[in-house]
């Protein structure tokens, strides 16, 4: 697409309702933004491991007017083992300046102070299929690797699931940061929330 075709079909565009709680879940995951002009545009970029290639293609196509290039294989090494991930960017764009300026602090990712407001029940499915798991299927606690952010913000996390979803969640501490833990208590509440948006290929993470 020639660039003043480009620069047209750009104006044109403009984030969705569920586009934007999808963005928030995967914000708070492994999803994350990155700019090429200081901050006047953002790109959104999904990389994810083979075994989640079905997660990133349904990403794919919910962004689907965002993106010039399908999913990509991508060869990772670490440690003399390698494996494959795959992911996709969008296109630089002003309207992901706002979720830039709410997520990002001199370069790093933190909860922003309103997430009580836009942490929706497809929201938190979208950061449970992006970075959730279960404990075990014994406890059936569900875990958020929340390692990248700190304690008060990890605690603030807590403190919103409990009030917007009325479930347990609590810190849990390891040796590169913390963790959520959400109850087996919760388990029914939980899986009543994020069910319905879970897909088929991501419904082994649920307890």
């Amino acid at each position: 697409m020639r660039s003043k075709t480009l620069e047209a079909y750009k104006r044109g565009l403009k984030l969705t309702a569920e586009q934007r709680e999808v963005l928030v879940g995967l914000l708070l995951g492994d999803g994350h933004l990155e700019t090429q002009n200081g901050g006047r545009t953002y790109r959104l970029k999904i990389e994810q491991s083979e075994k989640h290639k079905a997660y990133v293609y349904h990403l794919y196509r919910l962004f689907s007017e965002w993106v010039r290039t399908p999913p990509q294989p991508k060869v990772v090494r670490s440690g003399g083992h390698e494996s494959t991930n795959w992911w996709f960017q969008t296109l630089s764009h002003g309207a992901f300046r706002f979720y830039a300026q709410q997520f990002y602090k001199d370069g790093q990712k933190h909860v922003p102070r309103l997430i009580h407001r836009w942490l929706s029940a497809r929201a938190l499915a979208y950061w449970f299929m992006d970075d959730g798991s279960i404990k075990s299927r014994q406890s059936r606690g569900v875990i958020f690797n929340t390692q990248g952010f700190t304690l008060p913000e990890v605690e603030r996390l807590c403190r919103v699931l409990e009030s917007n979803f009325g479930l347990q969640a609590s810190p849990r501490k390891q040796r590169s940061g913390y963790q959520i833990y959400i109850s087996g208590k919760s388990h029914e509440a939980f899986k009543a929330v994020v069910e319905p948006y879970l897909i088929p290929e991501m419904r082994y993470k649920l307890p």
